[in-house]
């Protein structure tokens, strides 16, 4: 009885331990996450910011035509991009989280 109770304590502080390593990749992946979706937003300001400067400066409509178009496809281009960086991110995230989780799971097989 006494053996039972010191491996279920055991694995009980196995399994906080492996939680807390969990929590903090989560910690760590969301912070990244965080960080690049304000540097994103501060870029994106500053491109829309500069567009909009170019478009009152614009001599003609063909030209602000021209500038706006070429606005649209440099944001949508890098959207596509940051939106797959922060995928990565995420799914970087749920991997380095279940890390702590393979070992346990290995063992309960």
């Amino acid at each position: 009885m006494t053996q039972t109770y010191e491996d279920f304590s055991k694995y009980g502080k196995e399994f906080a331990d492996t939680g807390l390593k969990s929590f903090a990749s989560l910690s760590k992946g969301a912070q990244a996450i965080a960080t690049e979706a304000g540097e994103y937003t501060k870029k994106s300001f500053e491109a829309g910011s500069a567009a909009f400067e170019k478009l009152f400066s614009a001599k003609s409509l063909d030209k602000a035509i021209e500038i706006q178009s070429e606005y649209a496809k440099q944001s949508y281009e890098a959207f596509v991009a940051e939106a797959t960086k922060i995928g990565d991110l995420y799914a970087e995230l749920a991997k380095e989280a279940y890390k702590p989780f393979e070992s346990m799971v290995a063992k309960a097989k």
